[in-house]
């Protein structure tokens, strides 16, 4: 039985050979997604794993207070990019631990860095970036220290009272091992809940329009197989023997599709190294299978093809009169919208009730839009029955007539060619609904031009005290960097927070008159109360609030301790970076000087991470939703030949036939289009108010342009198999059926 089913499978005919193949192009296509994202997932983790080392002075396990080595993580900018830079000094004859990628700790007056930001220094003018490091280059960092081959880390050496004191200097043990996932301080790496995030919107995004796919490949001329099977039923062959052969001629397919698929894998390896899934692109040796992922793969697409080809034959093996007694199918009932109605009601639920931890939160919004998600795939036969008996209901030409009569009879079958389709346009409202609100509301520029201008230096761990004549000479050599429009020093409020102290800080309203871009006092006032950073995070609209009024004078200013130094420049990359290497220099061993938007960088930084991953995720899913609208279509064409045919004969035009078609696609499409549009927007409705308490924003032209290219795509391929009904419902075609 297996070598007649591999006969069948390959030598049968035209059609075997063109089922054949199709089948094989669709899972090889799926085969080739599903080992992008499994190696996508796993360099995710092997990338993680290389961060670990960068948060040695962060976990309790490493800090030692008698420890060799002090410790000093912080984190600078250059151009909007993040360098790491690593402070450390070595206990006199200590022994201390070795990061990884080194050969040995730099000493005082020398410095490690990665081979991008050696490349960077190189390129960039010294008081932009190069004067930040002062001494002699001792090496550059190995693969081993390094997240990605771009990533920007420098390790300084220091004398040990240099260090010793510093505000957030430790003295380590030992070499931080724990991934960053795992360790709550951390925040150089990807922690737990973006890595939960990400493996949920893929596979939901990917896996579900795959598994689609795949089934819709298997049962591409399902009904011309049933009747093969139904005949050698009725000749003698027992249920088994008509199972194995159908495993058989499915097994071949998928074996064939899966080895493509490791192909395919192997072809778009190369591009995914360029895409930088979490901010940093992969090293090559990350984004790889392991033998259990190949082994699932291989073994597991096959035996599933197999499995679906037992539950598609189950009525032959009842009975081989079955396949010709057809009747119209149950029409779907209304009781498929619970689903649907139930994954709203999760989400309208959580609106006032946020979940107080990350882990639930994950939780209860993912389950809530899977859950509409699947509620849509059910749902999806009755609004499409739905939609069919309101089109032959007002129909007034035999086309639309008989289009509408067909989907109404059983809109399974029409529905299941676009589902692919329905579920990669909700995911993709989804995504660009959740992203584009939340960066209107609190990505870059959401805080007027000083949100991006104005560099600050802002001493977190405590205000300095700080001489006049030290101040006037580091204010005229950051006045004197062209593009600076003007320096601001701001003073301590101690008495924040308090009812009579709204902001942290203290600032002349002389001196503020002479920027407005930073604001402005109310009339009559001497000094306004600030924001660090002199940034406006109120509810101010084009700085049209004044600031605060500060119940102190002038005079007394000086005499209170500096809280920040702000620079408002012109936005250019050079004035910004001369003067933040003006800043570092003047305040070694604080935190790195940067603007507000800078200071946002984490939360901006995962959005452009989700935005990229977003991309991908709608481009990978309008892709494969395609590929099964196109199985379906054609498949569909294939197996009513002899209805067309017949139709044909008496007297119906190809014309009508055409149309017929159409219609018979373009309904199903246009209406799972428009649910899941607006069930996507109403998903991310509902967690924006739920989360953050934001309104959906209007998404951006792109997001109508890609809608409008997927449709338009699908349009294309239903048309592009329009020649083919002419040539397959010819006399001979009716004679022979």
């Amino acid at each position: 039985m297996i070598r007649f089913g591999l006969r069948l499978a390959v030598a049968s005919g035209r059609e075997a050979v063109a089922r054949l193949v199709v089948i094989a192009a669709a899972v090889a296509v799926g085969v080739g997604m599903l080992l992008a994202v499994v190696a996508g997932t796993n360099a995710v983790d092997a990338q993680n794993a290389r961060y670990a080392w960068l948060n040695t002075s962060l976990e309790p396990t490493t800090v030692d207070g008698n420890g060799p080595l002090w410790w000093l993580i912080r984190m600078d900018r250059y151009d909007g990019r993040a360098i790491v830079q690593i402070d450390v000094a070595t206990i006199d004859g200590a022994a201390a631990p070795l990061p990884p990628g080194m050969s040995r700790l730099p000493g005082p007056g020398e410095y490690y860095v990665s081979p991008a930001l050696a490349d960077l220094i190189a390129k960039t003018p010294a008081d932009q970036l190069g004067d930040r490091y002062v001494g002699r280059p001792a090496g550059t960092l190995g693969d081993a220290a390094l997240p990605g081959p771009e990533a920007l880390i420098a390790v300084v050496g220091h004398a040990p009272d240099e260090l010793a004191g510093q505000p957030g200097a430790r003295r380590v043990g030992s070499i931080m091992a724990v991934d960053p996932k795992d360790c709550e301080r951390c925040y150089v790496g990807n922690g737990e809940d973006a890595i939960k995030m990400l493996l949920a919107i893929v596979g939901a995004a990917i896996l579900f329009p795959l598994l689609i796919l795949v089934a819709g490949a298997t049962r591409l001329t399902a009904a011309r197989r049933e009747q093969r099977f139904a005949a050698m039923r009725l000749v003698g062959a027992t249920p088994r023997q008509v199972s194995v052969i159908s495993a058989v001629e499915s097994t071949t397919s998928a074996v064939i599709g899966t080895v493509a698929g490791f192909g395919l894998y192997l072809a778009i390896r190369p591009a995914m190294l360029s895409i930088a899934f979490t901010l940093e692109p992969f090293h090559s040796a990350d984004l790889a299978l392991t033998p259990l992922d190949v082994l699932v793969v291989a073994l597991g697409v096959p035996v599933l093809a197999a499995l679906s080809a037992r539950v598609a034959m189950r009525r032959v093996r009842i009975s081989p009169l079955g396949v010709v007694r057809r009747v119209t199918p149950r029409p779907p009932t209304a009781w498929r919208l619970i689903p649907l109605l139930l994954g709203v009601l999760e989400l309208v639920y959580f609106v006032g009730r946020r979940p107080p931890t990350s882990d639930q939160q994950i939780m209860a919004y993912i389950s809530g839009i899977l859950l509409m998600m699947i509620g849509l795939v059910i749902a999806g036969p009755w609004l499409t029955m739905t939609g069919s008996r309101l089109l032959a209901l007002r129909s007034g030409r035999p086309a639309t007539l008989i289009a509408g009569r067909r989907l109404a009879d059983d809109p399974r079958a029409g529905f299941r060619a676009v589902s692919g389709l329905m579920l990669a346009l909700f995911v993709t409202s989804v995504a660009t609904g959740v992203i584009t609100t939340i960066v209107a509301e609190r990505g870059p520029g959401a805080g007027g031009a000083a949100f991006s201008n104005a560099v600050a230096v802002t001493f977190h761990e405590g205000p300095i005290q700080a001489d006049r004549a030290r101040l006037d000479g580091l204010s005229a050599d950051l006045r004197a960097i062209p593009g600076t429009r003007s320096v601001t020093v701001v003073r301590e409020n101690a008495d924040f927070p308090s009812p009579a102290a709204e902001l942290p800080g203290f600032v002349s309203c002389a001196v503020l008159a002479a920027d407005p871009a930073l604001g402005h006092c109310a009339p009559g006032a001497q000094v306004a109360q600030v924001a660090d950073g002199l940034v406006d995070w109120r509810d101010n609209e084009d700085n049209a609030l004044p600031w605060p009024t500060a119940d102190i004078a002038p005079a007394d200013l000086d005499a209170l301790p500096v809280a920040s130094i702000v620079v408002n420049t012109d936005g250019s990359t050079a004035a910004l970076e001369r003067a933040r290497t003006e800043l570092s220099a003047a305040f070694p061993f604080v935190r790195f000087a940067g603007t507000a938007g800078e200071w946002e960088s984490d939360f901006t930084n995962t959005l452009v991470q989700w935005q990229r991953l977003a991309n991908v995720v709608i481009l990978t899913s309008l892709a494969i939703a395609g590929c099964s609208l196109a199985v379906s279509v054609a498949g569909g064409i294939s197996e009513r030949k002899r209805p067309f045919s017949l139709l044909r004969l008496t007297g119906v035009p190809l014309s009508v036939l055409r149309r017929v078609l159409i219609l018979e696609s373009a309904v199903p499409l246009l209406v799972v289009a428009v649910l899941a549009i607006g069930g996507g927007f109403l998903a991310a409705q509902l967690f924006l108010r739920s989360q953050f308490r934001y309104d959906l924003v209007t998404p951006h032209p792109a997001y109508y342009l890609i809608v409008g290219a997927g449709l338009i795509a699908s349009l294309a391929i239903i048309a592009s198999t329009l020649p083919l009904l002419g040539r397959i419902t010819g006399p001979q075609t009716a004679r022979n059926g």
